[in-house]
């Protein structure tokens, strides 16, 4: 039984029946010309449940005992429950994407099974448009957003004529590294070395963080701390899902107009939304909302697992002048970046760890209720396919991350990109954040006020 970091097994101890810990995606497919909604369901539903080679990633679950510590070891079941793990549905008359949401939303709150490999896909199809959707929903144990996104990718191509389309799990789309075993006992040694030193540099690094801390008024560091708010509740299991896209050329626009980066745009779409929502809710608070923001730490890109720290954004939610707003998201971006990019990847880690310690707590029953928020949101970038993707002809036609509300933290924001798409996922609480969908209608006015700032008529 292969041990298993705490960088997994923390995914496990802190998921609880209000807070389920898994990873999920709503991907969308456009059947290939002469192919029916129907047909295209069922042949993506038959491909997956007759794929019964499964790579090791998608037969491991967690094994017994569980330490007080918790789970310590994986274990690998040799038979898959396809019946189970691979489901069809059909929505409800009329088919509307709000019977979708709807039933991703339902299923999103339900648990996954730790006595078995824990991941689930569902194959839907009903809309009226005729497209069929895949949701799909992965324990963050096993993968982050990032590389939840590369699974899916592994399986498309950009030719539409191929009809080589097969499950996430087939081993035969793992790539081989010929240099993974072979490296030397030097390089070995090389390695060990370096983490040993950046082990020991760990207590300079903190200084390093804490000095910019109270010398920079625009970097937002651990311990900083953020307002409370009507986000940060103890939370049910019941959750609420939304999604929308926008034209990525729209924000490109922006981004070029304004000299600033696609996930500066992101991000302020997203504090004037918080803003505008919070506003209707009268309850906006009198200082800015911080957010945390995943950064990926992965430099192989065939690496699948868990590797992300996070940096803390000021979202400048106080400022009621989008430019100035904006402005300042930019500047608290770069600031924390810089420290990042100062640090050598454990202590990046270690920064990471340090800025979502205080969820380890959040379960602890009172700790939401009397202990000052860290940060109010996590809003996530995760970069996708730059092309039009295929699978078996059916066209690629949008992804929309589904991640995790947390206690303290009832809304959870997640974008990817795709070809022509920017695609917002964003899913809460459901009893905690009432007309949830508002905020689609926020993050578009937040960009309407952006283009203005730029120039940009429409």
């Amino acid at each position: 039984m292969p041990y298993m970091p705490i960088t997994e097994s923390m995914f496990l101890i802190a998921e609880t029946r209000e807070q389920p810990m898994h990873v999920g995606g709503l991907q969308l497919f456009v059947p290939r010309e002469g192919q029916t909604a129907t047909e295209l369901a069922e042949e993506m539903f038959t491909t997956f449940q007759e794929c019964l080679d499964v790579q090791p990633l998608f037969r491991k679950r967690p094994a017994s005992p569980v330490t007080i510590l918790g789970n310590v070891a994986w274990s690998f079941d040799e038979e898959i429950d396809f019946e189970y793990h691979v489901r069809r549905a059909v929505l409800p008359t009329p088919g509307r994407v709000r019977e979708l949401l709807r039933y991703v939303s339902l299923q999103h709150g339900a648990l996954l099974d730790r006595f078995r490999p824990m991941w689930e896909f569902h194959v839907v199809e009903g809309l009226a448009d005729g497209r069929v959707a895949l949701y799909t929903k992965v324990h963050h144990s096993l993968v982050d957003g990032v590389s939840a996104l590369k699974l899916l990718q592994r399986t498309l191509t950009t030719d539409p004529d191929d009809r080589s389309g097969t499950a996430p799990w087939n081993p035969n789309l793992s790539r081989r590294r010929s240099h993974g075993s072979s490296a030397g006992l030097g390089s070995r040694v090389r390695g060990a070395l370096d983490v040993g030193g950046q082990v020991i540099g760990m207590a300079p690094a903190a200084a390093k963080v804490a000095m910019r801390g109270l010398t920079d008024p625009d970097f937002v560091g651990p311990g900083n701390g953020a307002p409370r708010t009507i986000l940060d509740v103890a939370i049910g299991s019941a959750r609420r899902f939304a999604a929308q896209q926008w034209e990525i050329d729209r924000l490109r626009a922006v981004t070029t107009e304004l000299q600033i980066t696609l996930n500066d745009v992101v991000v302020a779409m997203c504090a004037g939304a918080l803003r505008s929502y919070l506003i209707d809710h009268d309850a906006l608070p009198d200082k800015p909302l911080i957010a945390s923001v995943p950064v990926s730490m992965h430099t192989d890109s065939d690496k699948v697992g868990n590797s992300v720290t996070a940096i803390m954004v000021n979202l400048a939610t106080d400022q009621p002048d989008p430019e100035r707003r904006l402005a300042t998201i930019v500047a608290s971006t770069r600031r924390s970046k810089e420290v990042v990019r100062g640090l050598k990847p454990l202590q990046a880690l270690a920064l990471g760890a340090a800025n979502f310690a205080p969820l380890a707590f959040a379960t602890v029953p009172g700790f939401v209720q009397y202990t000052p928020p860290q940060f109010n949101i996590i809003i996530s970038n995760v970069p996708g396919p730059s092309e039009h993707l295929y699978w078996n002809g059916a066209r690629l036609d949008g992804v929309y991350p589904v991640s995790i509300p947390m206690e303290g933290l009832a809304l959870n924001i997640t974008v990817t990109s795709t070809a022509d798409h920017v695609n917002f996922g964003l899913i809460g609480a459901r009893a905690q954040l009432p007309s949830l969908q508002r905020l689609l209608t926020h993050l578009d006015t937040a960009l309407e006020e952006m283009e203005k700032v730029a120039g940009i008529q429409r």
